[in-house]
Parts: structure tokens; sequence; C-alpha cells
């Protein structure tokens, strides 16, 4: 194990990628890559990794574009799912340059643009045979959400619970309003989070006004034309769907029907809200470490 992250600086088009390796490349070590989501950046996997059998696993972090010490794209255009995409790819190729497999952790954002990987990865030049299990936590895909959407028989109250849980959506999409709000407010709305989710005071840090808004582009630039041009989820990929019984943002409606597109699918519910990888990172981390572990050989 090493004492402190290796710290990389990870190319991929017009952005550069802040990457941590939290433990050595050895042979015979699974890569886990995790993902994280809005408005955070690496650091809110920093309890989960200390629950990680870092001795056996090769953990890599880091911030996504836009968030933390990564640098943002000029538009934007530049989050779209598939730019997302291209920068999980080229991270893998930073840290597993031997080609060998890796295996995908996701939470909020990093799990819906993780859902995007694990089905574009057969017809991906980068991915393709990369990537071995995902494990989605608390971020559905768009493309199914889109399909729910369109086969409402038999769950229109549901979705319309659903509706209610992501009243946000339609706010972060409202030109500069959001940008005042999160500029102006960012650390009363901070503190208010963490004390909402039972988050450790601080959790967000002093660079949630400029992750915050920065991340609007990703609900403005995906979300609507997502929603009317959905692609098609199909995926052979082991995944692994934890969900927070207590998530004040997704309720379970977004998970059915999701083995139609998944050919090897296991969902677990957790007695958690939505941020369960930081106040229950122990029982996280045992799922994540008994997914990979299954599906290392």
């Amino acid at each position: 194990m090493a004492d402190t992250p290796r710290e990389l600086r990870v190319g991929s088009g017009e952005v550069t990628l802040a990457v941590r390796e939290h433990s050595p490349a050895e042979p015979g070590r699974p890569t886990v890559v995790l993902v994280h989501g809005y408005p955070d950046r690496q650091d809110t996997w920093d309890a989960l990794v200390a629950e990680l059998p870092l001795d056996t696993l090769h953990v890599v972090t880091y911030d996504v574009r836009g968030a933390g010490a990564s640098t943002a794209p000029a538009d934007e255009s530049g989050y779209l799912t598939e730019r997302l995409v291209e920068d999980l790819a080229a991270v893998v190729e930073a840290v597993r340059p031997d080609g060998g497999p890796v295996h995908l952790v996701g939470h909020d954002w990093g799990s819906v643009q993780l859902w995007d990987a694990v089905a574009a990865a057969p017809h991906h030049d980068r991915l393709r045979g990369r990537i071995a299990s995902f494990t989605s936590i608390s971020g559905p895909s768009l493309d199914h959400v889109a399909w729910l959407s369109r086969h409402r028989e038999g769950r229109e109250r549901a979705l319309l619970r659903q509706g209610r849980h992501s009243w946000y959506i339609g706010f972060f999409r409202l030109p500069l309003v959001p940008e005042q709000v999160w500029g102006r407010l960012h650390p009363v709305l901070g503190r208010a989070m963490e004390r909402a989710e039972r988050l450790p005071r601080g959790h967000f840090g002093p660079g949630l006004g400029r992750d915050a808004v920065n991340g609007l582009s990703l609900y403005r630039a995906n979300v609507t034309g997502r929603m009317r041009r959905p692609g098609r989820l199909q995926t052979d990929v082991p995944v692994q769907v934890l969900h927070p019984r207590y998530d004040r943002f997704l309720t379970p409606v977004l998970l059915e029907d999701l083995d139609r597109a998944c050919s090897d699918l296991t969902v677990e519910t957790l007695d958690a809200g939505h941020w369960a990888i930081v106040t229950h990172a122990d029982v996280v981390a045992a799922k994540v470490r008994d997914h990979v572990l299954a599906h290392a050989g």
C-alpha cells in the first residue's frame, strides 16, 4: 500500500484530468476506477477508499472535467457524456497501459456517465474488452430513464413521484439563475447539504462554488437531448446496482425492467441516503470488493 496517492495529470482532448492512484498497479491486482458525481470531486471517495483492501486492489480516482484540480472545457458541449467516456478511456490507458481490464464504480453523475461507457464499450476502440465489472450507485442510465418514460403503463404514479424528486434538474437548466445562486450561496448551501445528508462538516470544501457552476453543464448538455433521442442501453458487463433506500433524489422506479438491458444484473438496497459512499463507506466498500473479486478472473 502506498503511503500517499500517486498523482497523475492525464490529457483528454481539451482538458487535463487530475488522477490519483491510491495503491500501486502490480501483477494480479484488479484495477478499480471510482468516478464521482455532482457537485463533488474525487475527495468524496476518501472514506470508501480507506475501507478497501489496498494491499490487493489497484484503486484509482480522478476529478472529472470541470471539477477539483481538473481543467474545464470551454463550452457546454464539452460536458456531453461522449466526452466524459473519452475521459474515462484516457484514464484507463494511463493507469493500465498494459491493456488490462478495469472495474468501474460510479456515484451520481459518475454512475450516469459510466452507464454510457459500458453501453459503448463493445464498439469503442479504446474501451472494447477493458471493462470487467460495473457498480452503479445513485446514478441511472439516461437511456433507461428515457425508455421508462416511453413505457409508462402501470408506473405513471411512480414516475410522477420521481419527477417531484428531480425538481432540481429543471432549476439547473435555467439560464444564469443557478450560477448566481451557487456563486453567492455555495457556503450556505454546502453546509445545508452536509446537515441534511449527515456528511462531515467541510465535505464539499471551498471549491464547491466553482465545481457546482461548472457541473451545471452536465444537466444542460445531456438531459433534454437524451430524453428526446435516447440511445439503446444493452450490456453484458456484470452490473451491480446499489440503491440507497433513503435517497432524496432517486426512487425505485428507475430500477424497474433494468434487467432487460443488463444480462448480468444484481440490485441491492442499502439503508442509507444519497451519499452512501461517505455515510456508509464500510458497507459500500464491502459490496464493491466482493463484486470486483467475483469478476476478477
